[in-house]
This record gives C-alpha cells, structure tokens and sequence, in this order.
C-alpha cells in the first residue's frame, strides 16, 4: 500500500508526526549548492585567482544564570569565525603583490607604520551560482582584515602550483539571500 493510501485510509494526520506525505514525489526534485560553483570579490585582489574559501560560520557564547541548586542558559555574545581564503599565485597578475598590497594597509615593515582601520578593513563579497549560473547565495563579509597570511611553499621534486592562504577576521557576515 503506498504512503498516500496508508495517509488516507487510517483518518490520521501523518503531518502531525513529522511524516512529510510528499516525501516520494519530492525526495528527488531539489539540487544541490556545489562546492565549486562561486565566486569571492575582494577589492583589489582579482576574483578569479581565489581558489577556495571557507563560508561564514559564527558561534554563539552562554550565560550561566545561577538560582539556589539550578542553573538557567542564555546566549552570550556571537562571534563570527574567521575564514580561510586560498589563492592562486599567478604570475601576472601576482597574488602575492595584490595580497602585500593589503597587508602593507594594515602594516608597513620598512616604516613600521600601522594603519588605521579604515585603510585595511574590506567589505567582501561571497556568491554561490546554480549550474545555470544564477546567484543562489550571497554572503557579505562586513569589515574584514588579513589576521594571517602564508605565501606557499617551493619544492624541487613536485609540480604543483603555489598558493597563497589567507586567514580572515570580519565584523559579521550579512546572508542576503
């Protein structure tokens, strides 16, 4: 007897259970968000050298409220995780010139110099596209800076290319859709 049938001839309301009387009809009509399909804007470094990144993640604090022999919870302050951002190294354009470049806002190693935040801090773009190439997904990064940077590694005895890793630390992140 199909599902729909069992729905209909007991008189019970599945839904009521958190039994979805659809489930066969729809198991298989959504598409998955893939991993490689985006694209991450950063001003002044070129979008098609970002290689990977991580998405948004925040975590929220606890608050321990004590009462005589019990304990109550509620939430904390949130803080937005930092990401990673890993980047071809090209040639030209170089990476590593346009990543310096943004440190150098932030630090400057010949003066000593440090910026205010307004120099360093970026609004950064995150967009996740369909196999069709719409915006499905787009994340905002408010006030990101470089917190750590790694040029790569050189080997004799691969081919692989050089990339670049960025950690970076953002305000918040808005999800606008």
């Amino acid at each position: 007897m199909a599902l729909q049938d069992q729905v209909n001839n007991a008189g019970t309301n599945y839904e009521d259970y958190g039994l979805d009387v659809n489930f066969w009809q729809e198991a298989y009509s959504w598409e998955p968000k893939k991993q490689h399909q985006f694209v991450m804007q950063i001003d002044g470094i070129p979008t098609y050298l970002i290689k990977a990144s991580a998405k948004p993640s925040l975590s929220n604090g606890e608050i321990t409220l004590d009462h005589i022999n019990v304990q109550r919870y509620v939430k904390g302050k949130t803080v937005w995780n930092s990401i990673s951002v890993t980047l071809y190294d090209a040639i030209v354009p170089s990476a590593a010139q346009a990543v310096m470049d943004w440190v150098r806002n932030h630090h400057e190693s010949l003066t000593g110099r440090d910026g205010y935040s307004s120099f360093y801090k970026k609004d950064i773009q995150l967009v996740q596209f369909s196999p069709l190439g719409e915006i499905i997904e787009q994340w905002t990064l408010k006030g990101a800076f470089i917190t750590e940077s790694n040029f790569g590694s050189l080997d004799w005895s691969t081919e692989d290319v050089v990339n670049i890793e960025m950690t970076l630390r953002y305000d918040y992140a808005v999800h606008e859709f």
